[in-house]
This record gives structure tokens, sequence and C-alpha cells, in this order.
């Protein structure tokens, strides 16, 4: 490679942020070059193994922050590939909450209706399947009649899954071996390089500055393949836009590695972090009380022992995603499957005696693990995440060879966050308790703090300049010609999972992306149909086009 590389847009990181800009803007004609941190695997490297070294260490990111500790992908295609694959589309309600600042934190131009034309986009170009009963998981069926027995409701989720190649093997979260979960791997991505992208894999950024024509020089560290935490090289590319997708827990970082070149940030970046609101309870299945109570059993013997068998999501309690509710009050209840590891080391006791995470009633519990289940909780929270300074490089201090680091983010959670947390554990409790079907508890909080995977808001769009560093059309905020396209562009938590709104606003900020281009004469243009040709979801946007990003 040459010295310094020129392109007309750089693109770092490959997770929906990447990898739908990419695809777009290099079918537009514009030249792409995506940077990702880490490594391009595909199908065949997909492992059903949890050990230092397999796919499911080498695609994660997992950064242990001060309060608050951040799960992520990173591979090319980033959080597409670890994902759980559901895609609801967030509640009316969550465009209008006004959150910590007392005031609408969404900007004015977006709302549920006028982002569902890029949701369709967004469901036809993965594309997002409608699940029925058929397609659930034992785990699934239980926490569906269960909320059934208690009153409640329950519905299948709807998911980036193909169910026909679908063997539930549960391992989705180190990748696909078989593609049926329709990752950016299997759709915007190979159409991106279809259209001349390049895709560099193992290049961490980290920093840009200016050139004297008003493009951006961006800088990076080349990272050996085993061994993330050395560096065999280093590069520097120019660009006329440069689009920064690097995920909520490492956007911000780059940018604030950026100042001393760029000039003072926007206030907003790295501030008004969201964790999603997420929180995990584990509950202890008594199969006797399944059978008697549910009238549940399995045709092949065992009445549960199903924790392990199935795929992800499958069913969701939204009875709470109710606008009528105040905010910190509205949550949804989600079955959820979580591997062995973080999930059995953070998982506690029902009722044990403090600490409850660890000890002898611990050990017997996880001889119970095949009669676990996970219930996966939504709330509102605060934006209450903080970066402190960067590390040197990169979005954290490496203290493996593989995915674990100690980050700069602080998150002290409020009394309404905490608020939240303690509404939805004690409905869960209600539910999967009732009449002795099981004994819950959330996870313990005092080993890694809170935790995330869904990590949103550290870098947001806005219409106040003082609680967002985006502009509504995802522009950097005093730094033209520089976009977040990522879940850091996302104002604050959305009581779902939040893939499917992250890939919306992607989609919507294409337009705007396109014309600071052709500002800066790059012949391109916007309007490729979706990754498969189709081009239902192209011409429900079409009207769009032109105010979009305004």
């Amino acid at each position: 490679m040459n010295a310094i590389d020129k392109t007309d847009v750089v693109i770092v990181g490959s997770g929906f942020g990447g990898s739908i800009p990419a695809y777009h803007l290099a079918a537009g004609g514009a030249k792409v070059t995506v940077l990702e941190r880490g490594p391009w695997l595909a199908a065949d490297d997909f492992e059903h193994d949890y050990l230092l070294g397999s796919s499911y260490t080498r695609a994660f990111d997992f950064v242990v922050g001060d309060g608050m500790s951040v799960l992520g992908g990173n591979c090319v295609g980033g959080g597409s590939v670890v994902y759980f694959a559901a895609m609801p589309r967030a509640p009316k309600f969550v465009f209008e909450r006004h959150g910590s600042i007392g005031r609408r934190m969404w900007p004015s131009v977006i709302t549920r209706d006028s982002l569902e034309p890029w949701y369709d986009r967004v469901d036809e170009s993965i594309p997002v399947s409608k699940q029925d009963w058929s397609d659930v998981s034992y785990a699934g069926g239980l926490w569906a009649a269960a909320c059934n027995h208690s009153g409640r409701t329950a519905n299948p989720a709807p998911v980036a899954v193909d169910n026909d190649t679908c063997v539930n093997c549960n391992f989705m979260m180190a990748g696909c071996k078989f593609d049926a979960k329709r990752s950016m791997l299997t759709n915007y991505l190979p159409a991106a390089l279809a259209h001349g992208a390049q895709i560099r894999p193992l290049h961490e950024v980290q920093r840009l500055e200016r050139t004297e024509d008003g493009g951006y020089r961006v800088y990076f560290d080349v990272v050996d393949e085993e061994d993330y935490r050395v560096h065999t090289g280093t590069g520097v590319i120019e660009a006329k836009v440069v689009i920064i997708a690097a995920g909520a827990g490492a956007t911000p970082v780059i940018l604030q590695r950026s100042e001393a070149s760029l000039g003072e940030m926007p206030h907003g970046v790295g501030r008004y972090f969201s964790g999603n609101g997420e929180r995990l309870n584990t509950a202890i299945i008594d199969e006797d009380r399944v059978r008697e109570v549910l009238g549940l059993s399995r045709e092949d013997g065992p009445v549960y022992s199903a924790n392990h068998i199935g795929k992800g999501p499958t069913v969701a309690n939204w009875d709470k995603l109710d606008g009528s509710l105040p905010e910190y009050e509205r949550y949804s209840l989600e079955q959820l499957y979580f591997p062995p590891g973080l999930g059995t080391i953070l998982a506690q006791v029902p009722g044990g005696e403090e600490p409850r995470w660890y000890g002898a009633e611990k050990k017997e519990i996880l001889k119970q693990w095949a009669n676990w289940l996970t219930i996966f909780l939504m709330t509102e929270d605060d934006n209450e995440g903080v970066f402190g300074t960067p590390p040197p490089t990169g979005n954290a201090y490496r203290i493996s060879q593989q995915m674990l680091g100690r980050g700069p983010l602080r998150y002290d959670p409020t009394p309404n966050t905490r608020r939240g947390w303690a509404l939805a554990d004690a409905d869960c409790k209600a539910i999967i308790e009732k009449d002795g079907i099981a004994k819950v508890a959330p996870w313990t909080n005092d080993v890694v703090g809170a935790y995330t995977v869904h990590p949103l808001a550290s870098c947001r769009i806005g219409d106040d300049e003082a609680t967002s560093a985006l502009h509504p059309n995802h522009e950097l905020r005093n730094h033209p010609g520089i976009f977040v396209t990522d879940s850091a562009s996302v104002p604050g938590a959305l009581t779902v999972n939040p893939a499917m709104t992250i890939a919306a606003l992607a989609e919507r900020s294409i337009p705007g992306i396109v014309r600071a281009l052709q500002a800066r004469d790059v012949d391109v243009k916007y309007g490729a149909p979706a990754p498969d040709g189709s081009i239902t979801g192209r011409r429900a946007v079409s009207k769009l086009d032109l105010v979009a990003g305004n």
C-alpha cells in the first residue's frame, strides 16, 4: 500500500452503520474504502465453541468500564454478525422521549411515521421475517405460556433469520455457520463489494485530521490477526468524506482523540451514552410445576431442559410498551438465550444469601443449567454514560489476547434508571414465579457493573447543539464532511432491540451524504435498489430523498 492512499469515502466500521452506506455509495459511483478493526470471518470460520481463539473470542469485543460494560462485534459485519437478530421497530413514544434533558431528544423531523419508509427499506433489504408459533423455541414457548398464565400477552419477535435454514443450534452469537442469520455478510456487504467497495480488515482507526483541500486524513494501525494487543503496522488514507460507524463504544473515542488536530468537538461527543436500559434475569424452572400448572412437556421426554436449544430471542412481552405510561415505566421483556461464560458468571441464586453470584448455592443452580430461562429487560435509562480520556490506541486498554479490554466509559445509574430496572424486575418475577413455575433473580451488577449488548447515543443526532453531537442529517457539528451513522447516533434507549432502528437511520442518512459528496465534486448518485435488486422500498422513500437529512 502507498504511504497515503486516496479515496472518495472512508467508512470506519462495517456493522449496520458502515455496511449500509458502503453499499449505497459504491452503487452510486463513489470510491469507497471500509476500514474494519476486526477479522474477516465467513460462514466456514464460525465455530461451535467458546474457547480462546475460536470465532467467538475473535469476533467479540468486551470492554469493561466504570459502572458499565459493553459487549459488541469486532469483525467484518460488526454487530450484525453476533447480534440476536431480533428486529422490532421502535414504539412511537420512543421518538417523543424527553429523558434527562427535559425536552424532546429526537430531532423534530424524525418521528415513527417519518421513519416508517426507511424501516420498510431495511425490512426488504435484509430481509426481516415474521415468525409464527411453529418457529418459536422451547424457551420461547415456555415464556409465552408463563405470560399467558399470568394474564399477560406474548408475541413471536420479528427476526432476521431464515427459519428454513436455521438448525436451532443456539450458537448465533458466535456467528452463523449456516448463513441462516441475515447479517451484513449476507446482503449489504456482498452488494458493496460487487460495486467496487474495498474492505480492509484488522485496520483500527486511531484519529482524523484535516487536509489542505478540506478533506480528511485517516490514521490507522494494522492489528495482528491473533493477538489484538499487537499492532503490526500503520497507515494513512485520505478521503473527501469520512463516515464513522465504529459503534457507540468506539466512535466517540476516535473523535475525542482527533480533537487535538480537528479542533474542539461538540459537547455531545462522548456524553449521553445509553445502555438501552438493559438488564437480564435468570429463572430456574421447576419442571414438575411447568407440567402441572402450564401443561407443557416435550415429545422427546423432558418437560423443558431446553435452555440451550433454539435461537436467541423468539418471544417477547410488550405489554408495557404503552405510550400512556410515564417515562421510565415502559419496557419490554424478551426471552433470550445467553451462552455460557458471562451469563453463567453473572446469574444469581434466586433468594440465596449474599453474595449470590458465586459459592455453594451458585454451584447447585449451575447443575440445573439446562432448566434455566433467561429474560432480557429493555427499559428507559437516563443517558448517564460519559467517556473519559481516550486510551492511547483503540477504544480500550487491551487486557487479553482477544475480546477483553478496559475502557474509559463511566456510568452511574440515576434513580430514574434504577426505578425502571426495579419495575421490570418485579414484573418479570410476577410472571415467572406465579404458582411456583420458577424462581428468578436479576444478574449481579457487582462484577462488571451494568452491562449492555446494545450501546447507544454516545454521539447522537438532535436539534439542540448543547445536547447532541450531530445534526439531524448525521453530520458532526462544526466539522463538515464527517458523518456518524452507527448506534452512537441513536438519541436514547428504545425499549426494544435497536438493530432495526440503527439500520433505518443509516438508510435515512444516505441522501444527505450523497449531497455532501456531490458538493465535493464526486460523481455519485442516490437511488440504488435493495441489495438483492428489489425496488419496492426504494419507491417508498423516493419522495423523501430531497428532504432527508435537512
